[in-house]
C-alpha cells in the first residue's frame, strides 16, 4: 500500500477517535491482511517475509506527571 494512503487512514482514523473517543477501532494494513490469510490456509505463504507489524497502536502518547524530580528545568 502506498505511504500516501497509509497517511489517509491513519488521519482518517485520528479523527474518528477525536469525534467519537468511546469508539474503539484497529487499523489493519495490507501485512496484517496478508498475515491473516496465510495464518488461516486461504492463501500460501509469500516467497518474501513479511515486514513485522507495529507494537505501538497509533493514538496520542501518554503523558506522566514527573513532579518535582531535581535536575529538570522548566521551559
Amino acid at each position: 500500500m502506498s505511504q500516501k494512503l497509509v497517511t489517509k487512514k491513519n488521519r482518517k482514523v485520528r479523527k474518528l477517535r477525536e469525534v467519537h473517543p468511546d469508539i474503539e477501532c484497529k487499523v489493519f494494513y495490507q501485512r496484517d491482511y496478508l498475515s491473516l490469510l496465510v495464518k488461516y490456509g486461504l492463501e500460501e505463504p509469500p516467497d518474501q517475509e513479511l515486514p513485522p507489524a507495529p507494537t505501538r497502536l497509533p493514538g496520542p502518547p501518554r503523558v506522566e506527571d514527573l513532579g518535582d524530580e531535581p535536575g529538570l528545568v522548566a521551559g
